[in-house]
């Protein structure tokens, strides 16, 4: 028996409606320890998320600049910590900046706080790099 093509269609539309709410509710599970650790337990992910938690707000040039890497390396490591809900991103022109995300738990600012405050050192470098890249704060000259 041949389905029609509004029965394929239909039954494709139930199929992709089923994926879409998979998706979503995988996005609504909350960060567990394991999850969290995993995020960041490469070296690069670690300091990108410990600077953005110092600076608040950094753009990928500030990233590449502050930790010596390659654009394509910062960018596919941002693109991890967004999937697992670490970061958020937002476009302000043909910029793009990453934040903390907002609906990070409790448990995870303050690990995050600590970790940056007992080891400013570990970062030292990464800092002074990101204060000495010039046209900072509007940044918008230097990240092309």
């Amino acid at each position: 028996m041949r389905l029609s093509i509004y029965s394929q269609l239909s039954v494709w539309s139930l199929l992709h409606v089923n994926h879409i709410v998979q998706a979503m509710n995988s996005m609504i599970e909350p960060l567990t320890p394991d999850m969290v650790f995993k995020c960041l337990s490469d070296e690069t992910r670690a300091r990108m998320t410990l600077l953005i938690t110092l600076k608040g707000e950094l753009c990928v040039c500030e990233l590449t600049t502050a930790l010596e890497q390659s654009q394509p390396k910062i960018s596919r490591h941002l693109s991890q910590l967004r999937s697992c809900a670490i970061l958020e991103d937002r476009r302000q022109g043909q910029w793009v900046y990453y934040r903390l995300h907002p609906h990070l738990p409790d448990w995870v600012h303050e690990m995050l706080q600590v970790v940056l405050n007992a080891n400013r050192r570990w970062l030292g470098s990464d800092a002074e790099r990101l204060e000495r890249m010039h046209a900072r704060p509007d940044r918008a000259a230097v990240c092309g």
